[in-house]
């Protein structure tokens, strides 16, 4: 009993923080978008004077969208209708539990997996919970009465499924090489080393053409520029341009939230999650024969704190890629993920094997 109420609130805390982190980013969008067009951005918003850099932005779009009228359309499956945005949130945020975020963390002589579903199979589950996702994108759509966001419901399924094959392939290079579906031993196994102990063996050194494939179908998963053809409001009519108030509000942060899994799937797979290099349970060794001794609680922080900076780069270069590139034409899209992208992941997956083969 005692061992799943730690399970629980381990859960609790990943899913909190991954979703508070999510929350952030609506105010990261903003000012990092002014920075790079040379604007100030979100800086009106204010509490009794104090601005802290538009953070309170964030909140006041809380409370804009709780307090706006929820419009459910004529004709609407109430149910369906009502239903989709939670879709899209809550299988977004389950995939959280399966992300080791640290080692191995002792109190007490109790041993803590930092991984709150640890399963041996938690890639295979994270994949299933992003592909659940798609019912969300469907039945707003569906469900509206609305040609339109019928249409943009069908254009969004097909390209998170053309992409979500991608993405599944791309990995399948990396689970060769570390012979594992499990993510606490697939990080732990690239704790090695490689070039005489000098190099990290990380997935994005060992497959550094799965990393480049998964980047870009991440990127259209998470349906963010330029691959926001489902959602474009500007110029396309989305599969929620029915919905209002806090509704909508969930479709955008489920964008965010899944922005966030996959840099954590990146972060795991391609960036040896909480490894930090050089540094083993007892402390740092280092290649060219140094040392420096670190206790078993300040390398299970360090982990934790790694894991989160790799987060970080990762976010950080999504939002820079949503503010850079021009979006995609749908004909382009979808060429490049059936054209290029996937069969340039089973020839990916056909080298691994071959040189696999080769070196045992």
């Amino acid at each position: 009993m005692q061992d799943i109420w730690i399970k629980l609130v381990l859960a609790c805390a990943t899913i909190s923080t991954m979703f508070g982190i999510a929350g952030l980013l609506t105010w990261v969008e903003r000012k990092q978008s002014a920075v790079m067009q040379d604007r100030i951005g979100a800086n009106r918003a204010s509490i009794f004077g104090f601005k802290a850099l538009g953070l309170f932005h964030a909140i006041a779009d809380v409370l804009k969208m709780l307090s706006k009228e929820e419009f459910i359309p004529q004709g609407a499956n109430k149910f369906l209708f009502n239903i989709a945005p939670y879709l899209s949130v809550t299988f977004a945020l389950v995939g959280f539990a399966a992300i080791p975020v640290g080692d191995q963390l002792i109190v007490g002589g109790k041993v803590i997996e930092l991984q709150a579903a640890n399963i041996n199979i938690a890639l295979l589950f994270i994949f299933a919970m992003m592909s659940m996702g798609i019912y969300g994108v469907v039945l707003a759509g569906f469900s509206s009465n609305n040609n339109y966001a019928f249409l943009g419901g069908m254009r969004g399924a097909a390209q998170m499924i053309a992409y979500e094959i991608t993405m599944g392939a791309a990995i399948m290079g990396v689970v060769m090489v570390f012979n594992t579906l499990d993510l606490q031993a697939l990080v732990r196994a690239q704790g090695e080393y490689l070039m005489g102990g000098w190099l990290p063996k990380w997935g994005v050194f060992v497959q550094p053409l799965a990393f480049v494939l998964f980047l870009t179908a991440a990127t259209a998963e998470t349906k963010r520029t330029p691959f926001d053809l489902p959602e474009g409001e500007s110029e396309i009519v989305g599969y929620f341009v029915e919905y209002s108030g806090m509704k909508f509000g969930m479709f955008f942060m489920a964008d965010l939230v899944e922005t966030v899994l996959v840099s954590a799937l990146m972060t795991t797979l391609f960036l040896g999650g909480w490894q930090v290099p050089y540094l083993h349970p007892d402390g740092f060794y280092f290649p060219w024969g140094g040392q420096v001794a670190v206790g078993q609680l300040a390398v299970t922080v360090l982990g934790v704190l790694a894991f989160f900076a790799k987060l970080t780069f990762f976010i950080g270069m999504l939002m820079a890629i949503r503010w850079t590139l021009p979006r995609f034409r749908y004909d382009q899209l979808m060429r490049l993920g059936w054209q290029i992208l996937l069969p340039a992941s089973l020839v990916n997956i056909a080298v691994t094997a071959i040189v696999l083969v080769l070196l045992r």
